[in-house]
Formats: structure tokens, sequence, C-alpha cells
């Protein structure tokens, strides 16, 4: 396994690591606040804000982990169908595709972020910019694994999924 596979193996791993950690926050967020709003009467208006924020994380922490693994959505029943050669394109212009829309995230997170960064989040009082880093990530972290994908398909190597 190269140096570039095993980096993005354990970035994959910890990427699933902090997406499970996210969904576990939400959890007791959304848990707690439900308990205080409807068994206390009195919700803490920051439980909307940072619940928000872990959906975004756990969506795009999930997202790029599952490009890595080729966890996404395909049709690889046609797919199959198809001559080698084509099969072979077939998946190049996926992960062709797959980075083309990690930039485009990465461009769109960053000029949001940019666009927000003086605004506060109201509840929070941090920056609005905050809720577009694991965007930003997502966008680094889908490129690198498509690049990965791609490799190895042309040097006839096999990506191993880092959740066996």
């Amino acid at each position: 396994m190269s140096l570039f596979s095993r980096l993005n193996a354990l970035l994959s791993r910890w990427t699933m690591y902090l997406a499970c950690v996210c969904l576990a926050g939400l959890l007791g967020v959304v848990v707690y606040g439900v308990v205080l709003r409807y068994v206390f009467n009195d919700a803490p208006p920051y439980v909307e804000q940072v619940a928000l924020l872990l959906v975004i994380s756990v969506a795009m922490f999930g997202a790029s982990a599952g490009v890595r693994d080729a966890g996404h959505i395909g049709l690889d029943s046609l797919v199959k169908v198809l001559p080698a050669k084509v099969q072979f394109w077939c998946k190049f212009i996926v992960y062709a595709l797959s980075i083309a829309f990690a930039v485009a995230l990465f461009a769109g997170g960053a000029e949001m972020a940019t666009s927000t960064r003086s605004d506060t989040i109201p509840t929070l009082g941090i920056s609005e910019a905050v809720r577009y880093v694991p965007v930003l990530i997502a966008g680094v972290l889908i490129t690198l694994f498509s690049l990965e994908h791609m490799v190895a398909q042309f040097t006839g190597h096999e990506v191993v999924p880092s959740w066996h």
C-alpha cells in the first residue's frame, strides 16, 4: 500500500470517527433539548444551532468517508454489463465528476464562509463561517479520496476500504 493510500485510509478512518462523535453529540444535544423543553418547559436557545452544526458535520464527514470506501450511490448493475474498457472509463468519469463536485463544494463553502465571517450565530456568539468548516474539509477529503481511486485504477491496484 502506498504512502498516499495509507494516509487516505487514516484520514478516512478519523473522518468517520469524527462523524460518529458528531452523531453521538447530536443525539445528546437533541435529547437534552427535548427533555428541557417538554419536561421542564425551559428550552435552551442554543440547542437548535448546535444541532444544526452537528448535522452539517455528520453529513460532510460521512460523505467524505463514503467516497473513500466507495460507498456512494452508483448504477453498478448497468456498468457491470458493459465491456471492461467501458467500465474502466465509467469509473474514471465518476471519480472525475466527484472531484469536480468536491472543488465546487470547497469553492462554494469558501465563498459562504468569507461572506458570513463577520456575522455571528445568534445563540452561540461565534462566527457564521464556522458552519462552513466541515464543508471545506469535506471538499479537500473528497478530492484526495477520488484522486486515490483514479490513481489506483490506472496502476491496477485496488483501494482497500478503511472499514472492513
